[in-house]
Formats: C-alpha cells, structure tokens, sequence
C-alpha cells in the first residue's frame, strides 16, 4: 500500500544539461516589453524589427521581411520617375502595401494578447503590465493598416481595369487595322 501513494516531486537543483539553456540565459535576460514590441511593429515591422527585437537577429524571418518591402519601394520610385503608365510598379507598389498593412495586422496582434499569453510566448523574468502607450500603438495601427490596406485593394483594382481597357483599345484597333 505505501508504495502506491507517491510523494509530491522534488525540484532538482542540478544545471540543465549542458546542450540546453534556459530561456534568460539564451535571451540574455533582457525585458522583451509588449509595449515596446507593439511600436517597433508599427514603425518598423515592414524591414522586420520586430522580429529582431523578439527573436534575435539570426532570425530568419526578419531578414526576409526586408526584400518584399525594398521590392514595393522599388515600384514607388519607378512610379514616381515613369508616370502611371509603367505596368511593372502595377505590380510592385501592391507589394509595399501588403507588407506595410500585414505589419499593422502583426502590432495589433501584439498589442491585444493579453500580459498573460505574452509571458508565456516571451518569457522574462519581471513582467510588467502593459498600459495606456499600448492601447494608442495598437489604435495607430489599426487606423493605419485599415487605410494602407484599402488603398492597396483600390490601386490593384484600379490598375487591373485600366490595363483591361489597354488591352480592349489595342485589340480593337487591330480588329479594325486602324487606329482611333
């Protein structure tokens, strides 16, 4: 009968092994702030700030965020130098927009997890509550995710029904093998 009942587990005060590290050792035991996070998000999220805030900067992904939003920089500049009529910033400038709008999305994220969810994804060590800056962070980008993101739907779509119509005045002049 006693070796049924079982005694509550001892913690163990031996170090980890010695290929593992515990998360304020691997972090450097330095405050990842939900706030902070949220802002860097917001003003820095499309070249992937925040993704070197949180993760470090051998953060794959955070590398990667810079070439979708260089490539829709690129289309901004071709526009400006070209005029409307260069089909290939048609394509580019929605790029910037997505880029710039999912950031919005990833800040608003960020901002509305609650305290408790983001010690568990972003263990510290003296979690402080997050307070009114987060609330305006999180404001700010949904205002202007919401604008971007409308703006870049209403560009594409605007685009795609000129070149439709490009293309109807080009294939009617050579229907009618002259031109208007």
């Amino acid at each position: 009968m006693d070796s049924m009942t079982s005694s509550p587990p001892v913690p163990s005060t031996a170090a980890p092994p010695s290929g593992s590290m515990s998360v304020s050792a691997r972090s450097g035991d330095w405050r990842r702030s939900k706030t902070l996070a949220t802002w860097i998000t917001f003003l820095g999220g499309s070249i992937g700030l925040h993704r070197f805030y949180l993760h470090g900067l051998r953060d794959v992904w955070g590398w990667l965020y810079v070439w979708p939003t260089l490539i829709g920089l690129y289309g901004v500049l071709r526009m400006r130098e070209i005029g409307l009529d260069d089909h290939l910033s048609w394509v580019l400038i929605p790029v910037l927009g997505l880029m710039l709008s999912g950031t919005m999305l990833r800040a608003i994220l960020y901002g509305l997890m609650t305290d408790e969810q983001w010690q568990q994804r972003f263990p510290v060590s003296s979690p402080r509550p997050s307070g009114v800056l987060n609330v305006f962070g999180v404001l700010l980008a949904l205002f202007t995710g919401s604008i971007v993101l409308i703006s870049t739907i209403a560009f594409a779509t605007q685009c795609y029904f000129q070149y439709q119509m490009e293309l109807q005045e080009a294939t009617s002049e050579t229907v009618l093998g002259a031109p208007r």
